[in-house]
């Protein structure tokens, strides 16, 4: 057996005490300030103020509700139907059905 002798534990500073506590009063503090159940929360559906004017539609919920009400019927009017994307250069549009029977009869229907 040898005597070796263990090394007797370090004390702890009383600088790196300090530190932890100032520390964790900083983290607390922070922490009681974002969670601070007092506090008003923002403005969600509040018309801000010098919006531009491409910008209006996202102003309000009923605004963008609106916006996208009306992208989708223009959208869906063009998927069923026939017309001009650019008549100069020779580009349609037309209803996804007739595209995907024009793809299948140009391409063989895969055989």
């Amino acid at each position: 057996m040898s005597d070796e002798k263990k090394p007797a534990p370090r004390p702890v500073s009383v600088v790196a005490v300090a530190a932890v506590f100032v520390l964790l009063s900083l983290f607390w503090v922070i922490a009681v300030r974002v969670t601070e159940p007092g506090r008003p929360l923002a403005p969600q559906n509040e018309t801000p103020d010098n919006l531009a004017k491409d910008l209006e539609w996202k102003a309000t919920p009923a605004s963008r509700k609106a916006v996208l009400a009306d992208l989708r019927a223009r959208q869906q009017k063009q998927a069923i139907s026939y017309g001009w994307v650019d008549q100069k250069a020779g580009i349609v549009h037309l209803p996804i059905a007739r595209a995907m029977e024009l793809v299948i009869a140009e391409h063989g229907g895969g055989k």
